[in-house]
């Protein structure tokens, strides 16, 4: 009895489903007064309500805009057999990759530095990208789970960029266009990219807005797993655009409706690529159809059967889809959770790894195989978290969020109540445990030499991904993690002082994470040790060469507690110029921490200001969460100071915004991802005072007495 409800229940989804398909035709056929426009299948019925979730209306409205376009953009009667569009189609500029996201998207490939508009008209770049949307179209997984859209700009320039085209795309996906567009993932935009994109924020509003992404190559793979992206993104993808286009030029021969369109017409010989024949239908020009209005493969819905290319398409990665509508699921798939193991390093009593500060005796090259990151690759469906420069909706952390926040007046009776010793005993018990990650990458034999320090590594699950270059898996290390900040995703990178070996990479860090600002907490020498290597030139007007990366020096401001410095990077391989501003804290004492904490927040605060300034310089070119790109940080390990400097911007940000601050969870937030953050007890401990001193200089507190903390004994970074 149960079975056969079950079997009535299928049945009225499906008769439902017809009845949808068939109100669609009877709509779109009586109000067709063209005699020359073609009757609707089901086939086509089916893409368009499935494109809107079945919703009549919206399907009907979507259908039109789509005729209103392909008609005012000459998207109807071409053939791809002739120039110039075969020649545009051999450009490979714009492709649909054999791979999918991890909800099942189909992904498109525009490829910026290929195209030259002074060669080629819209019209004929909109008839290579719509022909094989079509095809990709006539998989039925790509109906249901959309489509993501990347548009790769890296190494394009100006020339290369055509706004009305990119517009003209953009219009046809988001509502012309009978396929659900997931994403649109803009990769390595430039600055000059900056009028165009204020245009697009205007362009694309509301739901579209939130799906809108401008990522560097690294983050691509937050959007896409990496087995789905070609190699020069940072995938592991062999793309082979020929065999795609093999696969589009046989699909035509399968389109039901150009056949029934066709029928009693010659057959004629049609030259493939490679020389191979192919016997089809008329051509697309000569039969006036639409190659979407020609797609095969009518869903079961319709006519019960098989799409006949499933069983060949380069997009299909499962068995041909038999299902009918009861089956479809709407929801996007649900990731896994990546799973953290737990790994073990050297105790963090000290900085007594192996200073790696000299070239001499850097691990020599050895090639590594591409490693698969399943876990990172299922992590991310609908909305991963982007590092700050990606984005259009900020991506809010819950570091400072949670814990056990107090009030700055119960922040006082704490540490009056505990006093100094109670204070180090909390961080010795922080401090005890152990580190909750692995340090895989770090630990690699090409990549130990990029350590300053043996025993200070960088997790595996929050470090900073560099663009890989010549296929070498190893070049894609620093040591260097994401740490999030006060309502921030990945607000800060906090890293080790660079070494002279991995000066390029760290600039290479720099440019890939639009960073605008440099927080350096340490001296280049002190006690006659290197602490970090000079990686910019300290004379005005002097440059460094770091690889493809010009850094000059535009000017010097020096205070008495510290020197900004502003440079202007060049990339040689763009033209691209921007400005980073490098501000470097000196009064930290050789031992210890700074007596007073008044010359660390001012340095805190301008340094902030600065960040802010640049950021509204932008102006509509980011996009991304409001307080700008990862602000790097570094000391000489990354952890001390630097695990200082970030703890007390964190709880500034949130006492100013909430009246309540969580040194200890802080610390603990910041530890989960840079391991050992916080080095010294004396360090934690100077957190709890200078917040209590900003308390007192913004009037937050009456005056307190906490001469019991004026002794500082421990040694630190």
């Amino acid at each position: 009895m149960k079975k056969k409800n079950k079997v009535t229940v299928m049945d009225l989804i499906l008769l439902w489903a017809l009845k949808a398909v068939k109100q669609f035709i009877d709509r779109i056929n009586s109000s067709n007064n063209d005699p020359n426009r073609k009757a609707v299948t089901p086939a086509v019925a089916t893409r368009f309500l499935l494109a809107r979730k079945y919703d009549i209306a919206r399907a009907l409205a979507l259908y039109e805009q789509h005729e209103l376009i392909r008609q005012r953009e000459g998207l109807y009667g071409f053939d791809p057999m002739l120039d110039p569009l075969r020649a545009e189609l051999e450009t490979g500029k714009f492709t649909i990759l054999p791979g999918r996201d991890a909800s099942g998207a189909a992904i498109a490939l525009f490829t910026a530095n290929l195209h030259c508009p002074v060669t080629v008209t819209h019209k004929t770049t909109l008839q290579g990208v719509v022909y094989q949307l079509d095809v990709a179209l006539q998989n039925t997984d790509t109906q249901k789970a959309g489509l993501v859209f990347i548009y790769d700009m890296s190494t394009s320039k100006y020339s290369n960029f055509d706004y009305d085209l990119s517009q003209k795309i953009l219009t046809l996906l988001k509502g012309g266009y009978p396929a659900r567009l997931k994403k649109v993932l803009i990769v390595t935009a430039p600055l000059w990219f900056k009028a165009p994109f204020k245009i697009l924020r205007l362009f694309v509003r509301e739901k579209l807005r939130e799906r809108v992404f401008t990522v560097s190559i690294p983050q691509l793979s937050l959007h896409v797993p990496r087995e789905s992206l070609p190699v020069r993104l940072g995938g592991t993808l062999e793309v082979d655009h020929s065999s795609w286009l093999l696969h589009c030029y046989k699909s035509m021969t399968n389109r039901e409706d150009e056949l029934i369109a066709t029928a009693g017409h010659p057959q004629q010989q049609q030259q493939l690529p490679g020389g191979e024949q192919q016997t089809t239908g008329p051509s697309v020009a000569a039969s006036g159809t639409s190659p979407v209005m020609g797609s095969a493969g009518i869903t079961a819905i319709a006519t019960g059967g098989v799409s006949a290319l499933d069983a060949h398409n380069p997009l299909t990665t499962c068995a041909p889809n038999t299902t009918d509508l009861a089956s479809v699921d709407y929801n996007h798939r649900t990731a896994s959770p990546l799973a953290h193991g737990n790994g073990t390093l050297l105790d963090d009593h000290h900085i007594g790894g192996v200073d790696n500060s000299s070239d001499i005796g850097a691990a020599g090259h050895q090639h590594h195989h591409h490693h698969q990151h399943t876990a990172t690759s299922e992590l991310w469906t609908e909305n991963p978290p982007s590092s700050a420069s990606s984005g259009f909706s900020d991506d809010d952390s819950l570091a400072g969020a949670e814990g056990d926040p107090k009030t700055i007046d119960q922040i006082v009776q704490m540490v009056r109540e505990r006093g100094k010793l109670g204070l180090i005993r909390e961080y010795a018990e922080i401090k005890a445990r152990a580190p909750d990650g692995t340090f895989t990458h770090a630990k690699l034999r090409n990549n130990l030499a990029k350590n300053r320090y043996t025993d200070v590594l960088c997790y595996d699950h929050s470090r900073v991904v560099l663009s890989q270059e010549d296929d070498d898996p190893s070049t894609d290390y620093i040591n260097a993690n994401f740490v999030d900040g006060y309502k921030q995703k990945n607000a800060y990178i906090s890293t080790q002082g660079p070494l002279p070996k991995t000066s390029y990479d760290f600039w290479r860090m720099v440019w890939e994470q639009h960073c605008l600002l440099i927080v350096m907490t340490t001296r280049v020498m002190e006690r006659g040790r290197a602490k970090c290597g000079q990686y910019w030139e300290p004379v005005e007007a002097g440059v460094f060469e770091f690889g493809c990366y010009q850094v000059r020096t535009m000017s010097i401001e020096t205070n008495e507690d510290y020197t900004v410095v502003e440079l202007e990077i060049r990339n040689t391989k763009t033209d691209e110029v921007r400005c980073v501003s490098h501000w470097q804290f000196t009064s930290w004492p050789d031992y210890g921490v700074p007596s007073s904490a008044k010359a660390m927040l001012n340095f805190l605060q301008r340094a902030r200001e600065k960040q802010a300034e640049m950021v509204r310089s932008l102006g509509d070119l980011w996009a991304g969460h409001p307080r700008g790109p990862p602000i790097v940080v570094h000391c000489s390990a990354g952890i001390g100071r630097t695990g200082t400097f970030i703890t007390l911007d964190i709880c500034i940000s949130r006492l100013e915004d909430v009246g309540t601050a969580d040194i200890k969870g802080t610390v603990e937030k910041i530890r989960s991802q840079r391991a050992y953050s916080i080095q010294m007890p004396d360090q934690y401990v100077f957190c709890h005072l200078a917040l209590i001193e900003y308390a007192l200089s913004r009037s937050m507190l009456q005056s307190v007495d906490l001469s019991e903390f004026d002794e500082r004994d421990d040694e630190s970074d």
